[in-house]
């Protein structure tokens, strides 16, 4: 029986590579895998990682230098080469460089070059050198996404301070249950904020570590200097293992969990504001330009803001997921699979993370809480009986649990007959008690304080409570955090600006030297 094969579509068939990039691959990539993988990647990796990879070849090319295998000179005309190299001057080319970025950095300073330098890119890998331009990337936006958190965190703060002894009806099980006060809502998204910050610098810090060295897999057969390789691209040490340093792409998924976890605490943070800007509770305002309208019913505003906040929150734990299985059951090695698809959502991660922080923020300065609304539907709920309870056990004696009966045993009966919070009745109390076998004499002045707004908001006394005084020593506290936190993050990102201009120095010098020795490269 024979077997016959159409040939291969023109659209998907190879032409020959000229000139060759490798003793395997004689063909330029087809038509398909230029239009499907390997021009978009291109196009991302100029667009993103391009300034890292021209970092990565002046380090490299710094090594070289060291290393003694190449002259001053070449050097110099290399650098500045490289320095000519931008989004408009590098071209995804299959013919040329197989559309691929490493290759197309190389041929650009190759055919422009007036001879061969033989020992530029030995001992080389695009594995490593990858792996690092990537890592540098997550690295720098994760400073700066550091950054807007923080100035998120202290948006929250302000209208915190602001709102301490502003009364409002706290919930539990979606029942107003005792007095708060927005700031104290607020203090609490601030430490969500405080805390998620911290953890983000932990990340920061265990994943500052440099790839460069690894090579292929295996290492490298050159004496590289791998802490200076660290030191040059702005990494605080290299990294120990080379299968780890090419295979692992775990800081992704360490970024993109916590990043998933505030999404979680912003979401229920959103919960709230959409439950206080409802009709039915009317405790918070909008202006207009944050609001939208309803197209049928013109008595409606409507808070869609909050919607879209919350609604993008879900994305962050999406890609989360989207990272953790595009590189489960994959082998510990370099992949094109883990590497680049499993990671493909990085970008859009944090660029919804970063529109999550810029609208909530927007809301978090613009929202008005209406006091009114908020006292008045603190002071209608008997948000007191906490309070009585505990009143009932000190002042009177009664066990604490038949103090919760006879509390409880009073409200039931107050609701009933139609009384407010604010006008309590001593009379009906102590017979409520005597009822249980307990006889208590509280005056209308004791009750009524049980049961006030205001005195209900200052009645904790624990540190972290609803009590303005607390809430104005958390944030206190938080304030110094938010500037520790600043201080540091803003130090990360000075380390990478003075990694770049001490590696820019020496590439400065060696052209210096080179013009002193009179060489004309």
């Amino acid at each position: 029986m024979t077997v016959t094969h159409e040939p291969a579509s023109p659209a998907l068939r190879g032409e020959p590579a000229s000139p060759a990039l490798s003793g395997r691959i004689r063909t330029q990539p087809s038509r398909l895998l230029q239009a499907e993988v390997l021009k978009p990647q291109f196009d991302y990796e100029v667009r993103r990682l391009l300034p890292h990879y021209l970092e990565i070849e002046k380090a490299l090319l710094a090594e070289y230098l060291r290393l003694g295998l190449i002259q001053s000179a070449d050097a110099a005309l290399i650098a500045g080469l490289l320095d000519q190299i931008n989004a408009r001057t590098l071209i995804a080319d299959p013919k040329a460089n197989m559309s691929d970025i490493a290759l197309a950095i190389e041929r650009y300073v190759e055919s422009r070059l007036p001879g061969p330098v033989p020992a530029w890119h030995v001992d080389r890998s695009r594995n490593d050198y990858q792996a690092a331009a990537q890592l540098m990337f997550g690295r720098a936006e994760l400073a700066r996404l550091a950054l807007e958190l923080r100035a998120f965190g202290l948006s929250a703060h302000r209208r915190a301070l602001a709102t301490v002894e502003l009364p409002m009806p706290g919930q539990t099980h979606f029942q107003a249950a005792q007095i708060t006060s927005p700031g104290f809502h607020l203090a609490a998204l601030v430490e969500e904020v405080v805390g998620s910050l911290r953890r983000l610098l932990a990340v920061y810090d265990e994943i500052d570590v440099c790839p460069l060295g690894a090579g292929a897999m295996a290492g490298q057969e050159l004496d590289w200097d791998c802490p200076r390789l660290a030191e040059l691209t702005g990494f605080a040490r290299p990294l120990r293992h080379a299968l780890v340093a090419v295979a692992s792409r775990s800081w992704v998924l360490r970024i993109a969990g916590e990043l998933a976890l505030l999404g979680v605490v912003l979401s229920r943070f959103a919960t709230d504001f959409i439950i206080w800007g409802s009709s039915d509770s009317g405790f918070i305002d909008l202006p207009d330009e944050f609001s939208g309208l309803s197209s049928a019913m013109p008595q409606k505003k409507n808070f869609t803001i909050l919607e879209r906040i919350r609604g993008r929150t879900a994305h962050l734990a999406a890609y989360h997921a989207d990272f953790v299985l595009g590189q489960r059951n994959t082998p510990f090695t370099n992949l094109v699979e883990v590497s680049k698809e499993a990671g493909s959502g990085l970008w859009p991660l944090l660029q919804t993370t970063r529109s999550v922080l810029r609208l909530f923020r927007a809301v978090i300065d613009e929202v008005r809480f209406q006091a009114d609304r908020l006292r008045a539907a603190a002071a209608r709920e008997f948000l007191g009986g906490f309070t009585l309870a505990n009143l009932l056990t000190l002042r009177a004696g009664v066990p604490y649990r038949q103090a919760q009966v006879v509390a409880g045993g009073y409200i039931v009966e107050a609701m009933a007959r139609g009384l407010s919070p604010q006008a309590p009745d001593a009379a009906l109390l102590a017979e409520v008690a005597r009822g249980r076998g307990y006889e208590i004499s509280l005056s209308e002045a004791e009750l009524g304080r049980v049961f006030s707004v205001d005195d209900g908001l200052s009645a904790k006394r624990t540190p972290g409570s609803a009590n303005p005084r607390a809430v104005r020593g958390l944030l206190a506290e938080q304030g110094a955090d938010l500037a520790f936190l600043g201080r540091e993050w803003t130090a990360r990102r000075k380390v990478l600006s003075e990694a770049r201009r001490r590696l820019a120095a020496i590439l400065s010098r060696t052209a210096g030297e080179t013009a002193k020795d009179g060489t004309n490269p």
